[in-house]
């Protein structure tokens, strides 16, 4: 004999769904009220002649008013003002669509890198440029460049080859033995280190001046890394996703703090952080998709959001600081932001 459900059980059956999600909602809110409201927005959106992704920015070594922009769609845009306004600048590539990955200045000298195969080279501050042609058996597309003096720079590939040249380019020395494999997200400490991020995320692998090789390093938890780069000391830091945060505790890498929590403590707000730089040895920036900007000022210990930035409609991709006073955030869409000492 079937026993019946009576209608004060339908009716619980039937709003348990909703009442645990309103239960989930609360949980949520209750976590992100754990981020404080920064005061004061010190970043302002910058008008640019282009709707783009912007991908890298630099600025002369020797003359902080002089700088560069580079994106997708063969984007080159020119500054003279410290970033306030940006001119368009056109180089006759003959045909294809090209992706300009990144750009380097020291002095009148000049590099920008791009997809597929191309590097350009300037002698005169960016009035005209060269394209350096590229060996055949090259591993991979070029992907970083630095200039290092006249003539000199050190580049990367999406495969993790890493060159050096002397000659402006005529001729390469390779400072690994064999490519590190497919890669994304190379970065480059003052000392010349370096950590790339294997395209997945599984793991990522280290290399500094005079070894012959990468060293492969596992993932520090279950979540795939999402982005890697140096702490002004020389360590390491690592975002991954869900928006975990960590710390190496040494140069060489192998041990690392407990995560860290820039969006909360629930893990579900921060799956899209990609970046993050220091302004200063205290004060970090972390971006991500929709507009996510975070500040810490304790080392990352603590975080705030910086609310009056989430009204911009695009993902922010980087966060760079080329000194203190001078900073930029680069997106989607022609999304440039800069930072405003005074409004700090």
């Amino acid at each position: 004999m079937k026993t019946r459900v009576t209608p004060i059980l339908d009716r619980l059956r039937t709003w348990m769904p909703l009442l645990w999600s309103l239960v989930l909602v609360a949980c949520l809110s209750g976590c992100a009220n754990r981020i404080g409201t920064l005061a004061n927005n010190p970043w302002e959106q910058v008008p640019l002649p282009t709707e783009s992704t912007l991908l890298a920015i630099a600025f002369d070594t020797e003359n902080s008013q002089h700088g560069w922009l580079v994106g997708t769609d063969a984007t080159l845009l020119e500054s003279q003002d410290g970033g306030r306004t940006w001119q368009t600048r056109k180089i006759d590539l003959g045909e294809g669509n090209y992706r300009f990955t990144s750009v380097s200045m020291k002095g009148q000298e000049g590099w920008v890198t791009g997809k597929p195969g191309l590097l350009l080279h300037t002698q005169n501050g960016g009035q005209t440029w060269d394209r350096i042609p590229l060996n055949e058996r090259f591993p991979g597309n070029p992907a970083t460049v630095i200039a290092l003096g006249p003539d000199q720079a050190e580049l990367t590939t999406d495969l993790g080859a890493i060159y050096r040249t002397a000659d402006g380019g005529h001729t390469w020395k390779a400072l690994v033995l064999q490519a590190l494999g497919a890669s994304r997200g190379v970065s480059r400490s003052a000392e010349g280190h370096y950590v790339a991020v294997s395209t997945k995320g599984n793991f990522y692998s280290t290399w500094a001046p005079g070894q012959s090789a990468w060293t492969p390093h596992n993932r520090q938890s279950s979540r795939r890394v999402q982005a890697m780069g140096f702490t002004p000391e020389g360590h390491l830091w690592m975002l991954s996703r869900a928006g975990e945060l960590r710390f190496s505790e040494s140069e060489e890498s192998e041990t690392w703090t407990e995560p860290l929590k820039p969006e909360g403590q629930t893990g579900l707000l921060g799956i899209g952080l990609l970046d993050m730089a220091y302004r200063t040895p205290e004060e970090i920036w972390v971006v991500g998709g929709s507009g996510t900007l975070l500040c810490s000022f304790d080392s990352g210990q603590s975080w705030q959001r910086d609310r009056a930035i989430g009204s911009v409609p695009a993902n922010l991709y980087s966060v760079v600081f080329t000194s203190s006073q001078q900073g930029f955030i680069l997106g989607g869409q022609g999304t440039l932001l800069r930072y405003v000492p005074a409004a700090a």
